[in-house]
């Protein structure tokens, strides 16, 4: 992990317990909106916007249903995708997974994660880079919070799910009912009203459900994308 990314991660946020998972804690940032601008001028080149800093409410409600069914991941592998945080997959640590590959696109939140899971007295395989370029490995279940926030991100999240799910994994997803979420492909779990920032989404809860993808009858081509 890059010391100056790390140090980044606690000078921008401070570790506070997860509103609907108080079990676990995270570095999260205190000012929303100074931190997202931050980042979106002196790193916009080179990063991303900071997901990492923010316990988003998909995050929160797949975490929140992995502690309270821990069945359904202890004592096998799991990718949590699009990590950001590392929440999810530090609550399937938690819940007792054998291993828990965390991947994000942003080397700031694979930092983030790290110290994340270090804080949370648990093992996380980090990784960056872009996973939705390839595919699931060997993960026996797949999970992932709040990752149908754009047409573009959700054609490719897709995509990636549904070959997953083709190949034996089981997929949940954990979505604050966002508009690019293609509820006719999943199943309900569990709902629940998360609190979240007043400042990214203008309300203080969100109504968040735990999906699980079903099967599709045949492997899906890159024509879905």
């Amino acid at each position: 992990m890059s010391a100056d990314l790390s140090g980044f991660v606690r000078a921008h946020a401070r570790l506070a317990p997860v509103p609907h998972v108080p079990e676990l804690q995270l570095y999260q940032a205190a000012e929303p909106i100074g931190l997202w601008e931050l980042t979106e001028g002196e790193f916009r080149s080179e990063q991303p916007p900071p997901f990492w800093a923010f316990a988003w409410a998909g995050g929160q409600a797949l975490a929140r249903y992995l502690l309270d069914h821990p069945d359904t991941v202890a004592g096998l592998r799991v990718l949590d995708l699009a990590t950001g945080s590392g929440l999810v997959g530090i609550a399937a640590a938690r819940a007792g997974a054998a291993t828990v590959r965390a991947v994000d696109v942003d080397p700031v939140a694979g930092a983030a994660a790290g110290l994340n899971a270090t804080a949370n007295q648990v093992p996380l395989q980090v990784s960056t880079g872009d996973a939705l370029a390839g595919d699931h490995g060997d993960a026996q279940v797949v999970l992932a919070g709040d990752v149908f926030y754009s047409e573009a991100m959700a054609s490719r999240v897709l995509l990636f799910l549904l070959t997953a799910a083709a190949d034996g994994a089981r997929v949940l997803v954990g979505d604050p009912d966002r508009a690019f979420l293609p509820r006719d492909r999943f199943t309900e779990l569990a709902d629940y009203q998360v609190p979240v920032p007043v400042a990214l989404e203008s309300v203080a809860q969100r109504h968040t459900r735990v999906w699980q993808l079903r099967p599709p009858v045949r492997r899906p081509t890159r024509a879905l994308a």
